[in-house]
């Protein structure tokens, strides 16, 4: 009696705080706690003592030392945002266009679809353990393929410079490109999970609107802008904002945060760079949410 008086809403709020339920309670009892200390050490100095350890409240000394003592911090922060800018419209525009060319329809679909997904399998921390442990080999002779790639990569990469310079494109756009072709292996790497959420939405799509579209005259390249790309934005936010946190998630600043608490011991500086690494990253998720969420098409 009290779900037949529910209002569709009403039914659908109840749904999904049932459905972040158990990251609710995930965080409540396992990372609430860790976030609260990590706050406290931040702005204190941990001394290791018999008992366990002493706080000494020190302000804003840790943040100031991050930002202006320590000599590493600022040039790794400023080059993974670099990194961020360059590498998530590369993967966008590779895992569109991928989802888009495995959505056809031909022979032997699924397995490309698995070859697409492949180095996202290859590429999780398993298979890194295993490699590390000389367990598995996927490279093979490093050597060999460091000399063919000395032999060849100059060339090809000084070939294609010159050609779209004697095209007339700006400077800036040929550099881009070049860093595209140079990064084309981290890009096919951190690509498996946005094709997939592309094509996804791309097979949500109804197929009676190309049908009208074709009917109309609509050429293919009208039908993508028209109807493909309106269609799979709300997905392109999705993957945007998936994309910047994948990024940040394995980029150098972690390490140093890492070397900092457990190797140097100076947990203070390493709660504040961290919370300082969390608030950058926090900013760009706002200032990209709030841009793209209004050219986002809902249908």
């Amino acid at each position: 009696m009290i779900g037949s008086k529910l209002t569709l809403s009403r039914k659908r709020s109840l749904l999904g705080f049932a459905f972040i339920t158990p990251w609710l309670l995930g965080f409540l009892f396992m990372f609430a706690t860790p976030l609260i200390q990590s706050v406290k050490f931040s702005f204190s100095k941990l001394t290791v003592a018999p008992t366990g350890y002493e706080l000494e409240f020190m302000g804003l000394a840790n943040f100031k030392d991050a930002l202006f003592v320590d000599a590493v911090f600022n040039r790794i922060l400023t080059q993974s945002v670099s990194e961020m800018a360059l590498n998530v419209p590369m993967i966008l525009f590779f895992s569109l266009f991928s989802a888009t060319l495995l959505n056809q329809k031909f022979r032997g679909r699924v397995l490309a679809r698995a070859i697409f997904f492949l180095p996202v399998i290859l590429a999780s921390n398993a298979i890194s353990a295993a490699e590390s442990a000389g367990l598995i080999n996927l490279v093979g002779d490093a050597s060999a393929v460091n000399e063919m790639g000395e032999g060849s990569s100059d060339y090809n990469i000084l070939s294609m410079v010159m050609m779209l310079r004697e095209v007339g494109l700006p400077a800036s756009f040929v550099d881009y490109i070049v860093q595209a072709i140079i990064r084309i292996y981290d890009i096919i790497t951190s690509s498996g999970v946005q094709i997939l959420i592309f094509l996804a939405a791309l097979q949500s799509v109804p197929g009676s609107m190309y049908e009208v579209a074709k009917m109309e005259g609509a050429t293919a390249y009208e039908s993508f802008w028209k109807i493909t790309f309106p269609m799979v934005s709300p997905l392109i936010l999705t993957n945007v904002i998936y994309t910047i946190i994948d990024s940040f998630s394995g980029s150098p600043v972690t390490d140093l945060i890492f070397t900092t608490a457990f190797k140097t011991q100076n947990f203070g500086l390493s709660s504040a760079m961290s919370w300082i690494y969390t608030l950058i990253v926090s900013l760009i998720l706002l200032i990209v949410g709030l841009v793209l969420s209004r050219r986002v098409h809902y249908n």
